[in-house]
């Protein structure tokens, strides 16, 4: 922990009603950053609100749904200023459909929470670190961006797909000075919730065998330590790094 890692800094986090999120916000906020977090939930940020006030830390919270393009334009407008770092955090999983049982509105709404939205997040804080010069952008992804069997369908395409997105703007926007990195948690202990819940019992079984390779369950804040570290200066060589946090499951 370095108080002073991210001083003088805006940094942006979604999800940061719960697990990974929140304990980004925190860290950042432990590292000197301004931070501002959001989520869809309100009700979730009010208990990440209490958590910084008993750490005796500060952070603005905002209610915003990364899917709705008004409220990331609400969200840029009220920061006014430009954003030195950006943590994609929020996500959704699929309860491990296979694509046979898939329903359009499950997969639309998958995919909208875990790539429409960091591509809305991430094209909405370019333009102010282009004119900075300078900036970070870090992607919690997944282990399913590497293979198939960590989730269902559109839990699985969706993280491969923020995979491209990051190397896209890695490899357009690098030459500006602005990284593009993504941290690939396996088992995290998070408030991710009923979407991780099997819902058939074709599911659960393909579910059982993926988890039986799965590594040691990690704490959000131990993934809230890779963000920060991608985020600051002392990664400023790294570029378009897809980082697994995830206890060695990736290797099994």
């Amino acid at each position: 922990m370095d108080s002073q890692r991210h001083a003088g800094r805006t940094a942006v986090v979604t999800g940061a009603g719960s697990g990974i999120g929140r304990a980004t916000v925190i860290r950042l906020a432990q590292e000197g950053a301004h931070v501002v977090g959001c989520d869809i939930d309100e009700a979730a940020l009010s208990v990440t609100r209490g958590e910084l006030v008993a750490a005796g830390l500060q952070a603005s919270l905002e209610q915003v749904d990364v899917t709705n393009q008004a409220d990331i334009d609400r969200l840029l407008v009220a920061i006014s200023e430009p954003v030195d770092l950006l943590a994609n955090v929020a996500g959704i999983m699929d309860h491990f459909v296979p694509l046979s049982e898939v329903d359009d509105s499950s997969w639309e709404r998958v995919l909208s929470v875990n790539l429409t939205g960091v591509m809305r997040l991430t094209r909405a804080v370019l333009p102010g670190m282009q004119q900075a010069g300078s900036g970070a952008i870090v992607t919690v992804a997944s282990e399913a961006s590497l293979r198939a069997g960590a989730a269902g369908a559109a839990y699985t395409t969706s993280k491969h797909a923020v995979i491209g997105l990051v190397k896209h703007v890695a490899y357009f926007y690098g030459p500006l000075g602005i990284r593009s990195n993504a941290v690939l948690p396996g088992a995290v202990a998070t408030g991710i919730g009923a979407s991780s819940v099997p819902t058939s019992e074709w599911a659960m079984e393909r579910a059982m065998a993926a988890l039986a390779t799965m590594g040691s369950v990690a704490e959000p804040g131990q993934i809230a330590s890779a963000i920060s570290w991608l985020g600051c200066d002392e990664a400023s060589n790294i570029n378009g790094a897809i980082m697994t946090a995830d206890g060695g499951w990736s290797t099994a």
